[in-house]
């Protein structure tokens, strides 16, 4: 397929970034004896332009005063395995993930992205353009892509959707597959290798902004309510001076002449403290799809076989 949407991100902030003479630095030096902070993200977030994670990186570092290293794997599952293993001291993550049950608990969340003024997002189902689907119903018996078997947007919404219909992705498809990229599952739709497929609105918005002639080839047939923002999480057993300082840092990315050029290029307007209860309505699919479908017993086909922690 093509180049993700992450890329044409990554790029635009690039040049947005190195337009106005680079990065500045910060009255605060970083330590290159100090430990990294590790900090996970997904091919979800983040895949391709690695010069434009550097330039992020070292804008994290300054602010920190500690080498701040990215650590990208290809799916959520990944990303949490290493935050319970004590490999990554944060990551963005997705609000499946977030509001799943764990004995014992080893993330707390520290930050939620603010998208056009609100800590919200939705999911799409998008069909081509030119079909004659109108409706999920329009789908049974065709082929449908995913992205991530932990997103909430590219999975677990459409998962929600069928059980409230009392079926599931195995009887209602034809065939699904896994794209574990929002920009690749727009892709599978345009060029026909998928009938549908589900997405997260802030990609396919930032897609149709910055790659129209791709988006254009879409329809959204299905608009989720609004969910909590894909949270940034904190691994407990990192200092809590440290978290304490991750957050003010993104934070005040808004403030900050080049923290406001990243977030300009990605197209968030900042950072800010909100609740849990933010995920609440992710936490009732979960339970929903549990009680309408009692026996699942694959969480990647099925997130009814996950629980929730409660808050």
């Amino acid at each position: 397929m093509r180049k993700s949407w992450a890329a044409y991100l990554c790029l635009s902030v690039f040049l947005c970034v190195n337009m106005s003479s680079g990065v500045r630095a910060a009255n605060v030096e970083i330590s290159g004896a100090a430990k990294p902070i590790r900090f996970g993200l997904t091919a979800v977030v983040v895949r391709e332009n690695l010069r434009f994670l550097d330039q992020w990186a070292y804008y994290l570092s300054q602010q920190m005063g500690r080498p701040v290293k990215f650590v990208r794997r290809r799916s959520y599952r990944e990303v949490m395995d290493m935050l319970e293993s004590g490999s990554l001291d944060f990551a963005w993550i997705c609000g499946f993930p977030y509001v799943q049950k764990r004995e014992p608990e080893f993330i707390k969340l520290i930050s939620v992205p603010i998208y056009k003024g609100h800590p919200l997002y939705h999911s799409f189902i998008i069909v081509h353009n030119d079909s004659p689907y109108q409706s999920l119903e329009d789908l049974k018996g065709k082929t449908f892509a995913y992205s991530d078997p932990e997103s909430n947007s590219g999975f677990l919404y459409p998962q929600y959707l069928l059980a409230q219909r009392g079926t599931n992705k195995e009887t209602f498809f034809r065939q699904t597959f896994f794209t574990f990229n929002h920009a690749e599952t727009v892709e599978a739709v345009a060029e026909r290798f998928a009938d549908g497929g589900a997405v997260d609105s802030y990609i396919w918005e930032y897609l149709k902004e910055f790659r129209p002639a791709l988006v254009n080839r879409t329809r959204v047939i299905n608009r989720s309510p609004a969910f909590g923002f894909p949270p940034l999480v904190a691994r407990l057993g990192v200092d809590l001076e440290t978290v304490w300082r991750m957050k003010r840092v993104f934070r005040g990315m808004n403030d900050k002449p080049d923290g406001r050029k990243f977030l300009d290029g990605l197209k968030l307007d900042g950072f800010g403290d909100f609740p849990p209860g933010l995920f609440d309505n992710i936490r009732e699919m979960v339970q929903k799809i549990h009680s309408s479908q009692p026996r699942a017993k694959s969480k990647a086909s099925n997130a009814g076989a996950i629980t929730v922690k409660k808050e």
